[in-house]
């Protein structure tokens, strides 16, 4: 080794040019521009080396996401933390949450503190005709402490109410949690769903590609005539037209999927019932629905806020009873100037009592009474209606048990009837229209048979949304279930503060 360099690269000690300086000189250039040139290609070679790397890498992480599989469990946790509409429904509820401070707040006492200052100028007239001026510089500061002692109830009311608007909103956030997983679940099985339409389709233009070009060949033997050829080719042309639509649905699936996940699907494995969370007959479904329905539970909680009104409004009609303390201090304010400085503290007591206050409150009470009334009404709608998506939901899923089996012994049947016609039109016993009639049936028996996979998840889904069980914890995901409840202790007791629990 020579400056770093192998030997091969260092100059011979034996060269006869380097005896005199001209030769010494152009062999030193040589030597240069090689030992350059070689350092070039060394950079480059990194270079390329860095750049194979940095491919490999994303070649591998490409193949990683393209391979990624993806369960049902997996999609529901992903919309369960991620989808927009959950999360406003959150947000919402706990702005609703701080409906029960401020209704506390009626309990604790009012702090006001004051200040004011000025400038004043006073001329006045004394008795002996002699005129007194000066030019003062009032200010007073003071505070003042109001404690409610008696209301007509209207503060304890007022919570009860908002600590029943907070139990309502509990349950539409659960309502809109169900929601929101259901369609989940029924993006996820769309995708697969489309997904082996989209198969389907493409191995029936396969099949009708090389029944056309068997029939031309007949054609050319003499065996068949012209219609049959273009029999196959106008079948030829519907596939296609079904293999587009098809395509274009499982794109327009992929989109929904992710919108409502939150992210592109990738390779989707097959999902399952949850026939087992479900209850095991219709009656059993209709008396779970009334009982944990979250529609119906926050139905019944509006009725109570309803009814609670009704006590707020009448507090109107009540006497109140308010103390106050206050203290002050105050300079230059005395206009006659006999007073220069003066200290002031009082405790009074306010009773109030309405005597006629134009009919507000009485309108108000009335008012209430039949908002009450309508709670009560729309809560038995809401009943109904549950009642009755109960008993769809278990009739579709067990509608939904029989199409399956169907299904499947139907494409069993028509698989064989395909077989059969091919095998007779080859012995001359059966024309070609037979062989695309029996492959459009096959064709659309596997169709039916996808889409009544399809309709099987998604009614047991859909029964067990109906009787208010469609949840993170039945299901068993393995995410946190978000709890409402601890916002609501957090801010119920609080005093002050500005920021949010969440440090906003």
């Amino acid at each position: 080794m020579q400056n770093g360099l192998p030997a091969a690269f260092a100059p011979s000690k034996q060269c006869t040019y380097c005896r005199t300086s001209a030769g010494a000189d152009v062999l030193v250039v040589l030597r240069d521009r090689m030992f350059r040139r070689v350092s070039e290609i060394g950079r480059v070679g990194w270079r390329v080396l860095l750049a194979c790397v940095v491919l490999a890498v994303l070649c591998h992480l490409t193949l990683i996401a393209a391979a990624r599989a993806d369960t049902l469990e997996d999609a529901l946790v992903s919309a369960y933390q991620s989808n927009p509409q959950i999360n406003a429904s959150r947000a919402q509820q706990r702005a609703t949450d701080e409906n029960v401070p401020q209704a506390l707040a009626g309990y604790r006492p009012q702090i006001v503190g004051s200040l004011s200052a000025g400038l004043q100028a006073v001329r006045n007239l004394l008795p002996d005709n002699t005129v007194q001026t000066a030019t003062l510089k009032p200010w007073t500061i003071g505070v003042t402490v109001t404690q409610n002692l008696f209301n007509g109830f209207k503060t304890s009311n007022s919570v009860r109410v908002a600590e029943f608007q907070v139990l309502s909103g509990r349950e539409a956030l659960r309502n809109t949690g169900q929601g929101v997983l259901l369609d989940a679940v029924t993006a996820y099985m769309n995708v697969i769903a489309n997904q082996a339409l989209l198969e389907t389709q493409k191995s029936n233009v396969s099949f009708l590609r090389e029944t056309l070009g068997i029939a031309k060949k007949r054609l050319d033997a003499g065996d068949i005539t012209p219609t049959d050829t273009a029999q196959a080719d106008a079948r030829l042309s519907r596939g296609l037209a079904d293999l587009n639509a098809a395509q274009t649905a499982y794109e327009v699936s992929r989109a929904t999927y992710e919108q409502v996940i939150g992210r592109p699907p990738g390779q989707l494995q097959p999902a399952q019932t949850v026939d087992r969370f479900v209850p095991l007959s219709r009656l059993d479904a209709i008396d779970t629905s009334a009982r944990e329905n979250p529609a119906v539970m926050g139905a019944m909680y509006d009725v109570d806020v309803a009814t609670t009104t009704i006590s707020v409004a009448e507090s109107s009609l009540l006497p109140q009873l308010n103390v106050q303390g206050s203290a002050s201090r105050s300079r230059d304010s005395d206009p006659t100037l006999g007073t220069r400085a003066s200290d002031q503290a009082a405790v009074t007591g306010n009773l109030t009592v309405p005597i006629y206050d134009g009919g507000t409150a009485a309108s108000q009470t009335r008012q209430a009474k039949e908002t009450a009334t309508q709670s009560r009404l729309v809560l038995e709608q809401v009943r109904n209606q549950a009642r009755t998506a109960a008993i769809s939901a278990w009739i579709t899923s067990e509608g939904t048990k029989v199409a399956l089996a169907a299904a499947q012994s139907e494409v069993k049947a028509a698989g064989i009837a395909l077989q059969g016609v091919r095998r007779e039109s080859q012995g001359g016993q059966r024309t070609t229209l037979d062989v695309l009639n029996s492959q459009q049936e096959l064709t659309a028996a596997r169709s039916r048979q996808i889409l009544a996979q399809r309709d099987r998840v998604i009614a047991s889904y859909t029964l067990l949304s109906a009787v208010g069980r469609l949840d993170v914890r039945t299901l068993g995901l393995k995410t946190p279930d978000y709890l409402p409840e601890v916002h609501y202790h957090q801010v119920r007791d609080a005093w002050h503060g500005l920021r949010t629990p969440d440090g906003k």
